[in-house]
């Protein structure tokens, strides 16, 4: 339930970016950025999956560059619905949910990285775990030779 509020949060955030950076995306306020977060979430998980399968002939021929356009297709019918939200132009259309994916992944980076607790100690511990693992297996070859140079 926190990953979920989480991501939507972080949604919220990269569309006000969007919304500074690209000048046809429109966002009234943060609270329809926060609506449009869980409209996008849930465009992106019931309508687009239908959308990608649909057009599977013409995204072959295209070389998945029609993604772009399913993508710009989600991102304004998330528009469509929720007042406060709008997309304007071609430019918008296409680039928007580009930048809303880059922005929401930078985001997603930097807050998952904070908000676990003990990654940098889980990290350290696999680190020491291979350290000893060659110290162990480093052990053992001296001790091979030990054994060969004895007899």
């Amino acid at each position: 339930m926190v990953g979920y509020f989480l991501t939507t949060l972080i949604t919220a955030l990269s569309l006000l970016v969007t919304d500074l950076l690209l000048p046809g995306v429109t966002l009234a306020n943060f609270p329809a950025a926060l609506v449009a977060g869980v409209a996008i979430g849930l465009v992106n998980s019931i309508v687009k999956p239908v959308l990608t399968v649909l057009s599977l002939p013409i995204t072959f021929l295209t070389l998945g560059l029609f993604t772009l356009i399913i993508n710009g297709i989600c991102f304004s019918l998330a528009a469509f619905f929720v007042p406060g939200f709008a997309v304007h132009g071609a430019l918008a259309f296409i680039a928007g949910p580009i930048v809303l994916s880059l922005v929401s992944t930078l985001l997603n980076r930097y807050f998952v990285a904070k908000q676990t607790p003990g990654s940098e100690a889980l990290a350290g511990k696999q680190t020491n775990a291979f350290a000893s693992s060659q110290a162990s297996r480093a052990d053992a070859i001296s001790t091979e030779k030990t054994a060969e140079s004895n007899s």
